[in-house]
């Protein structure tokens, strides 16, 4: 693949992917489970669904997504949804939150039009290392981004956050290097947490308050037992997980469980996940 020819379609992302064939059929069968399942039957919650990319053969799909969200609560802010469960208030109705995790660049040119266009809002973490990268000088690190596969996948500049948050979207930090804090030690987390936040407020302007662990699944990836710890020390107002699971009146800020979809799925596997 050319340096200056990333990759723009969900179909060239996965090709050659065992994974895609395991999708099919995971897709197969969660449509199975999801029959006789309803989001409307539970209320008094909020739901984080995240992802990582819109490409631009998910567009449709991504629009899609977000109308069926709609039809079954209100999308709101991820500052907003944190306020919520720090007032320990009951939660009155459905919500939903969107993130993105790591940053790519297809975030702002697929995702945010959409989201915009809908009055929706979404948060996006950055791993700061990766941001103001460029396809030409910078190939190897972005190649070395996924350790499993040479893919080359552009990824946003600052120019570009401070774009988005124009548009109400919020930036939020995912480490320096996209690290796995379960790995590093109290110092070497504490400043992949520290130094993201302050490259994050100095180039954006925005406050940097939320923070999402890289991989995300806790006692694997990060420790739960020290890592909300280490973040609220830091200055920021919650962190995020990988884990699945609604969120509840008093549900912890520095827990938050999200459900991870791609945008290209259809509303049955939402219907499944979200009905858990």
């Amino acid at each position: 693949m050319p340096p200056d020819n990333p990759i723009r379609r969900y179909k060239d992302f996965v090709a050659g992917n065992s994974t895609g064939l395991r999708g099919l059929l995971r897709d197969g069968a969660v449509t199975g489970l999801s029959m006789g399942r309803s989001i409307a039957n539970s209320t008094g919650w909020i739901r984080f669904p995240y992802y990582h990319h819109v490409f631009d053969d998910e567009r449709h799909g991504f629009a899609r997504q977000i109308d069926y969200l709609k039809r079954f609560g209100d999308i709101i802010r991820l500052s907003d949804a944190v306020a919520m469960l720090e007032s320990g208030d009951p939660i009155d109705g459905r919500y939903f939150c969107i993130t993105f995790d790591d940053g790519f660049k297809n975030c702002l040119t697929n995702a945010v039009p959409i989201l915009d266009e809908k009055n929706a809002s979404a948060s996006f973490f950055l791993p700061t290392s990766y941001i103001d990268t460029d396809v030409v000088a910078d190939r190897d690190q972005l190649l070395g981004f996924f350790d499993h596969r040479q893919l080359l996948v552009e990824f946003l500049s600052w120019s570009d956050c401070r774009e988005m948050i124009g548009a109400n979207m919020e930036i939020g930090s995912h480490t320096v290097n996209h690290a796995r804090l379960a790995d590093l030690d109290d110092e070497k987390a504490r400043e992949e947490m520290a130094v993201s936040k302050a490259i994050i407020e100095e180039n954006t302007g925005a406050p940097c308050q939320h923070f999402c662990p890289p991989f995300g699944i806790p006692g694997n990836d990060f420790l739960p037992e020290r890592d909300p710890d280490l973040a609220r020390e830091t200055g920021y107002r919650s962190v995020l997980s990988g884990s699945r699971g609604a969120m509840y009146q008093g549900g912890a800020p520095y827990m938050i469980q999200r459900d991870h979809f791609l945008a290209n799925w259809g509303n049955s596997q939402l219907r499944y996940f979200l009905s858990r």
